[in-house]
């Protein structure tokens, strides 16, 4: 983003100048959260013993349909606040014992992130919390304000991420970006908590085994520069009315299947999940 805030973070490129109209991603020139508080619902060495200081961001510059944040990403709840206060809370965090501080949904406020980290850099680490829709150029801007980033890789598929975002490329950029986030060292606290390095997550999708699979292969070059966490929590959520596929959750043979095939790729820096974790009650309720 330049000096009149013609936009061009992410791979949408659709270089609107914010000042005067909203970007691919829904949003103007200012900073638009949802909520901030300690949030108890990550990876443990993520949320730690007290919960990550954790701020969601409106907008969204890939859109899934099947959104657990339907409300934040397509913009139906949320405040404006100002870099300031964006460090302010940055602050308050820290000082309410958080875990580090956790940028969900960042890509398209890297600016602003980047100006409120100069007014206050944490002592705790950050998080940046990610689609993985991600420009290469805006990550190395914002690389040395990071410590742990966390990027979906939600699709291998062309096929599907253009039928579930509208965008074909998603992969191209995604797999770009998880490579070269890959350069964190991984590195843990004497607690067990991360404070360096990288953590993929793929959500299994209903009927949705296959792409898994083709994720995994492409993970495998990765697996001791990264850990992943193969998630079952899918909940039909969002505008899936033209979806009848994602209409249920997945079945624990479908999540078997992935994690299977996971262990026979002798992926051990992984995570699973239980497969109750797709319920409704692991997503915050929305304070703005």
């Amino acid at each position: 983003m330049n000096l009149n805030n013609v936009c061009s973070l992410c791979p949408n490129a659709c270089n609107i100048n914010k000042n005067i109209a909203k970007g691919a991603c829904g949003t103007d020139s200012k900073i638009y959260i949802a909520k901030y508080y300690l949030h108890p619902y990550e990876e443990p060495c993520i949320s730690g013993k007290n919960g990550s200081g954790t701020v969601f961001f409106c907008g969204c510059s890939l859109r899934c349909v099947f959104c657990q944040n339907y409300p934040l990403s397509r913009f139906q709840t949320g405040k404006a606040i100002t870099v300031n206060e964006l460090a302010d809370i940055f602050k308050e965090l820290e000082s309410l014992g958080a875990t580090n501080i956790n940028l969900v949904n960042p890509t398209h406020y890297s600016n602003q992130i980047i100006e409120a980290l100069k007014i206050y850099k944490p002592s705790i680490p950050i998080v940046y919390n990610t689609h993985g829709y991600e420009n290469v150029e805006i990550l190395k801007k914002i690389n040395d304000y990071i410590d742990v980033y966390l990027p979906d890789i939600k699709f291998f598929s062309p096929f599907l991420s253009k039928r579930y975002t509208g965008k074909e490329n998603y992969f191209e950029y995604a797999s770009k970006a998880i490579e070269f986030m890959c350069n964190k060292p991984i590195v843990f606290d004497e607690n067990g908590n991360m404070t360096s390095g990288v953590i993929v997550r793929h959500l299994v999708l209903p009927q949705g085994t296959i792409d898994s699979k083709n994720v995994l292969d492409w993970f495998s070059h990765l697996k001791d520069k990264a850990y992943i966490n193969i998630m079952s929590q899918y909940t039909p959520f969002g505008e899936i009315d033209n979806f009848p596929e994602l209409k249920r959750k997945i079945t624990k043979r479908e999540y078997d299947t992935v994690i299977d095939y996971a262990i026979n790729l002798k992926i051990e820096k992984a995570f699973f999940q239980k497969h109750e974790s797709a319920d409704t009650s692991y997503i915050p309720s929305w304070d703005y």
